[in-house]
């Protein structure tokens, strides 16, 4: 078979350059809805890197390729054949063509990937309250934090009293969705920081206030010191907390979100390999960003005076989140994730940020677990003095001996290849204890666990 056999649904031609410089209408239409021309730079992806490779190799490429034609995805088999001698391009012959709709996400959905990608490159985070005043906030950046300090010192400011808004045209507190996607300035930062508010709370968004998150393009420079940056960081001893998380969590960040895009094909249509591959390198670098946020969190909890933020919060309202948040990937396992009945409030003291960490860690440890068609339960409760919240789960459960040990720092039980430090559950239990309440496990070996988190419980005035 050569590149003129009739059998051909389309032919093409490319030169030196790769570029299209003769097409059939079904190639050339092809070429134009992608962005390109004719003559013009091969604009389809997929072969432009057939063509490339045939090229590179002297030799003929076939395959099957996919491409995103306007609103469809067009599913071909193509064959490549490299010139020789003086033409040096290629000929281009499609033998199969097959059309699909492309399958987008709703808005509802993409706008849950947009936060999951947000948060996962975030350099700082904050809880707000429904007025946008500031309960709580964290800094990952040494440029930040300096702003993170004002900002808990600040306690019950608008968020935006500790940045500057560009130009400032309108009047204070903006609506929320004014706010979002904004780019902000940081006195102590070199970088310019984009804004995502993500509200909480329905059915009025925002009822239950806001996480704040700022991102930014730029990369500080390395060794710059910004100014004040001591006075919200660890001692200089922690070498992983001051010194490595900052320079390693932003680019890693970046390579999950990356990853994330090409796997979801946000960015096009993709062969189920590389969307594979996109997906194993997402899940590499959650993992690594996963043992450095470990490590960093284990120098501030066993640093000497470590201590929460206290707050009123509701506990049920946070283990919604934290069921919510995972529910994708419980379902992925076939596993159900049963959140407590809503609109039950139970009253708590204590650090809204660190209680969702705990939870999503148990949450999260039992999705690992699980069998596939198990459930798992969050369950409420609260008893004079005390609120906690249980994740109850139908996993292999744990002996008497390994009860003992699960707590303990580094402690896998033997297990091997799944990613995780050792350090969830003891972090956790250093957290819920700074809290004034504890982290406890009830299993059997072969019927499940049953991890609770206690906590003190608020108890509101009589009016």
């Amino acid at each position: 078979m050569n590149a003129h056999s009739p059998s051909y649904l389309a032919r093409g031609r490319t030169d030196a350059e790769d570029r299209l410089i003769e097409a059939d209408e079904l190639l050339a239409a092809l070429q134009r809805s992608c962005g390109g021309e004719i003559p013009g730079v091969l604009a389809v992806p997929a072969l432009l890197e057939r063509v490339r490779q045939a090229r590179a190799a002297g030799t003929r490429l076939s395959g099957a390729i996919e491409a995103f034609g306007g609103e469809d995805i067009i599913h071909a088999w193509i064959e490549v054949f490299p010139h020789s001698g003086n033409e040096a391009g290629c000929s281009i012959g499609i033998a199969d063509w097959q059309v699909s709709p492309a399958v987008r996400e709703d808005n509802a959905q993409a706008a849950v990937r947009h936060l999951e990608i947000e948060r996962s490159v975030a350099d700082l985070w904050a809880r707000l309250d429904p007025a946008q005043g500031v309960l709580a906030a964290e800094a990952h950046a040494p440029d930040l934090a300096a702003l993170a300090l004002r900002m808990m010192q600040g306690a019950g400011r608008p968020w935006t009293d500790f940045v500057e808004l560009p130009g400032a045209v309108h009047e204070q507190p903006m609506h929320w969705r004014l706010l979002d996607g904004l780019a902000v300035r940081v006195p102590e930062s070199p970088r310019e920081w984009t804004v995502t508010l993500a509200p909480l709370g329905g059915p009025e968004p925002g009822q239950s206030g806001f996480e704040l998150y700022l991102a930014s393009d730029a990369v500080l420079p390395t060794g710059e010191a910004p100014p004040h940056a001591e006075l919200a960081g660890p001692p200089a001893t922690h070498l992983i907390g001051r010194n490595l998380a900052p320079v390693l969590r932003q680019p890693i960040a970046r390579i999950i979100a990356n990853a994330e895009t090409i796997r979801t094909r946000l960015a096009g249509p993709l062969a189920e390999e590389y969307s594979n591959y996109a997906a194993d390198i997402a899940a590499a670098g959650q993992h690594l960003l996963a043992l450095i946020e470990d490590l960093s969190d284990l120098e501030v909890v066993e640093a000497e005076g470590f201590a929460t933020a206290p707050d009123e919060i509701d506990l049920g309202d946070v283990a919604h989140r934290a069921a919510g948040i995972l529910a994708v990937r419980a379902k992925e396992k076939g596993i159900a994730l049963t959140a407590p009945p809503a609109g039950r409030p139970v009253p708590a003291v204590a650090e809204f940020r660190r209680v969702l960490q705990i939870l999503l860690n148990l949450v999260g440890n039992a999705i690992r677990y699980s069998p596939e068609g198990s459930q798992i339960r969050l369950e409420l409760s609260a008893e004079g003095a005390r609120a906690s919240v249980s994740v109850i789960d139908e996993g292999p459960g744990l002996d008497a001996e390994q009860q003992a040990r699960v707590f303990e720092k580094f402690e896998r039980l033997g297990r091997s290849g799944d990613g995780g430090s050792g350090l969830g559950l003891y972090i956790s239990r250093r957290l819920a204890r700074a809290m004034g309440g504890d982290l406890t496990v009830q299993s059997e070996l072969g019927s499940g666990a049953n991890f609770t988190l206690e906590l003190p419980a608020a108890h509101k005035s009589q009016e």
